[in-house]
């Protein structure tokens, strides 16, 4: 049967996230900390308007970038809350931000093309990356998850990449983009004319400090410059898919021919939702927001107390603890840890080479699921 099938597609795997969360189902009592899956509900302005919008028959196809109306509001939430200047027309709504990620790196890649890809990061990228004959060269990032730019710098002089993909509020680590590291990166794109960005921000809405920094945020490389984001996260609907990519024009024209011949448009009644929530559902966010930095607070002060080395995430709602000084492979970690304690967590291996030696905990669930695994966290790593 293998033969039937593409190369690039054989070499690629399944999601490592997905595949350990898999491994749950057959494990009775575990709790699992293992998805970004907030435990909030769609607000309810936002249910009210996709009900609306059926009963109304707003369930045609849009325009191909999305109804004007929603794409307008982004540009103005970007340009007030971030300080991003992206037009309605150099926007366009997706299913989800991962088509978003895919159509835009379908847009852009060529056969052999050199795609700089953090590590450890979203596995998403890389496989992406390999789906389009792509070559992955992943960029080493600090103990503190900031950039090592001394690294990246040696391997853009080296290697000559086309596209550096940033992921900050980052999945797993927690970690954002400072003011520092945002000038640096600055720097190096202004400098390197032939290097597209693609900016991950889809924690955006999520991040646990007064100012956000983006790559974005500079109108001299913006046209070099690809914004990725939605509002799975942010409107706690992640099963609803929808998110979006801002570009200018050459690259939007050529991200929408994908877009386009992949899925024509996003669902209509989803953006008639989302344009509701983004006027008048951002307290809802607010408390969100509230509510994990408690979650983060009580996991990082837990992990602290048994010993583990931690940074103190800053965006997102996940935590990437050391286990180096236990002396195994994340996998085994994680499988020790998923019959032994009953509690799921995901091995930092399934987010690149980088990531082992490390474990993810996603917070986005409840106070209680989260004491209950830190408590039986603690008494089996105790026992190690």
């Amino acid at each position: 049967m293998n033969t039937f099938i593409a190369t690039n597609v054989q070499n690629i795997e399944i999601s490592g996230i997905r595949k350990f969360y898999n491994k749950v189902a057959g494990e009775k009592g575990v709790v699992s900390l293992t998805l970004g899956q907030p435990d909030f509900n769609v607000p309810q302005n936002i249910k009210d308007a996709m009900i609306e919008a059926i009963q109304e028959n707003k369930t045609a196809y849009t325009s191909n970038a999305g109804i004007e109306e929603l794409r307008r509001e982004i540009s103005i939430y970007l340009k007030e809350v971030f300080n991003i200047d992206y037009g309605k027309e150099e926007i366009c709504l997706t299913i989800g931000g991962s088509e978003g990620l895919l159509s835009t790196f379908t847009a852009l890649i060529n056969n052999g093309d050199k795609v700089l890809i953090p590590t450890p990061a979203y596995p998403a990228y890389e496989s992406c990356v390999k789906l389009l004959g792509g070559t992955v060269i992943n960029y080493n990032l600090k103990e503190d998850f900031s950039i090592d730019f001394h690294n990246l710098k040696c391997i853009i002089a080296k290697e000559n990449p086309k596209i550096i993909v940033l992921s900050y509020p980052c999945n797993p680590t927690g970690a954002v983009l400072s003011k520092d590291d945002r000038d640096k990166l600055y720097e190096i794109i202004r400098n390197n004319k032939d290097i597209v960005v693609i900016t991950d921000e889809i924690y955006s809405s999520l991040t646990y400090g007064e100012d956000y920094f983006s790559i974005a945020q500079f109108k001299d490389v913006i046209e070099r410059v690809v914004l990725v984001s939605g509002f799975s996260k942010m409107f706690s609907m992640t099963g609803l898919r929808l998110g979006y990519v801002c570009a200018v024009k050459g690259l939007m024209d050529n991200i929408m021919k994908v877009h386009q011949y992949n899925v024509s448009c996003a669902p209509s009644i989803v953006q008639w939702g989302a344009y509701e929530g983004i006027r008048s559902c951002l307290e809802d966010v607010e408390y969100m927001k509230n509510e994990f930095i408690k979650r983060r607070d009580f996991v990082y002060k837990r992990l602290i107390n048994m010993g583990f080395e931690v940074n103190l995430p800053k965006g997102a709602f996940y935590i990437f603890p050391s286990i180096k000084k236990f002396n195994m492979r994340s996998e085994e970690f994680c499988e020790r840890a998923l019959k032994e304690a009953k509690v799921a967590v995901v091995p930092g291996s399934a987010f690149g080479k980088g990531g082992e030696g490390y474990f993810r905990i996603s917070y986005s669930y409840s106070l209680e699921e989260l004491e209950e695994a830190m408590n039986r966290l603690e008494k089996w790593v105790n026992t190690l």
